[in-house]
């Protein structure tokens, strides 16, 4: 399971390329409160609690549970 941190997200969509199953995105339509799209998972289930996301991400946002 992948967890983000929506407000401390700045939308650099690094967590975006190093997902090795292509299931985050940036989101289209949802802003953080500082303006920056933010990253999702769009298939939990489909996760396999890698955690590259998470290693990628330079603002420590993304949680990975197993």
């Amino acid at each position: 399971m992948v967890s983000f941190q929506e407000e401390r997200c700045k939308g650099c969509g690094i967590c975006v390329h190093a997902c090795p199953k292509k299931i985050i995105e940036m989101s289209g339509d949802k802003l953080n409160k500082k303006g920056f799209r933010v990253a999702r998972c769009v298939d939990q289930s489909a996760c396999i609690s890698c955690g590259l996301c998470a290693v990628m991400c330079p603002d420590v946002v993304i949680t990975v549970k197993k």
